[in-house]
């Protein structure tokens, strides 16, 4: 085992998503992070003021990707052009694989208020290869009571498993290729060692409290940290009750051409994508209202 360090920690900037605040982490400077696309720290305050079925983000496609929220708080109602309608709370998450094209939009609950009236959440898009942007869309809910967890002995320590594997727990919600998603909540003093495949691009990213990453840095609330190939462990201590979110993924590379909601390998793909969803052949969404 050796010790994965750390290649460059990040702050992002902020931004405005529908009704939701948004800290866009990725793409950063450099670009992309294959496989991952866009990172998004999302939080939004329900307003009582406002009908809730407009709140959140209205219809949008996606093409060619994977588009995941990670709810960490209040909850997210999902509707898509292929009649999925659900809502999942804290704890949950909904993966969508987009494939061929999906209209579709996130709204505040309609109970919101029983569930603190603050939604905050992740947003990630992983890329898809090549071989499968074309494929029938699919969406994936998970809450967090069907989410396969870890805890440590000393109860400082939860690790919810979406998708990828740690330490043996593995996820349930299928991906293309290797990804890790942990979603992870520590109290002050709670200490885990991570394993992560050399082949993984991986990062880390602090939604809220402190932490210190292999014993020596210290990585604060709205940080990522984007590690090192080398090495295949790290260790995350927590120096207040934290919040953090782990991720990796083995690499594509493939040629990446990104417009808005379509990421594809070459732009005629995307001038295609556009046309596509002009004509109405990624469905239509008609939301519910109630």
């Amino acid at each position: 085992m050796s010790l994965k360090k750390i290649q460059t920690i990040i702050a992002g900037s902020p931004t405005k998503v529908g009704s939701i605040d948004v800290q866009e982490l990725l793409p950063y400077e450099k670009g992309f992070y294959d496989p991952f696309l866009v990172f998004h720290h999302g939080i939004a305050k329900a307003d009582p003021n406002i009908p809730i079925h407009i709140q959140g983000v209205g219809p949008h496609p996606h093409r060619g990707f994977s588009a995941i929220s990670f709810i960490y708080k209040g909850g997210i109602h999902h509707q898509d052009s292929r009649g999925n309608n659900h809502i999942v709370y804290e704890g949950g998450t909904q993966w969508i694989h987009a494939g061929m094209g999906i209209i579709h939009s996130e709204r505040v609950p309609a109970d919101i208020f029983e569930h603190g009236g603050v939604q905050e959440l992740l947003q990630v898009w992983v890329n898809t290869p090549a071989a499968h942007k074309m494929d029938q869309p699919h969406y994936y809910p998970a809450t967090k009571a069907d989410t396969p967890t870890i805890t440590t002995e000393d109860g400082l320590v939860e690790i919810l498993v979406p998708a990828g594997e740690l330490d043996g727990t593995k996820g349930i919600i299928p991906t293309f290729t290797p990804v890790n998603t942990f979603m992870v909540n520590m109290k002050a003093g709670g200490k885990y060692t991570f394993q992560i495949p050399v082949t993984h691009q991986s990062l880390v990213y602090v939604l809220s409290g402190r932490v210190l990453y292999n014993n020596e840095t210290t990585i604060t609330a709205k940080h990522m940290a984007l590690l090192e190939k080398q090495g295949n462990e790290f260790t995350i201590e927590a120096l207040e009750n934290s919040a953090l979110f782990i991720g990796s993924g083995e690499p594509l590379n493939e040629p990446i051409a990104a417009h808005g909601p379509f990421v594809m390998n070459n732009q005629t793909e995307i001038l295609q994508a556009f046309r596509d969803y002009q004509m109405g052949k990624m469905g239509v969404l008609i939301e519910e209202t109630n």
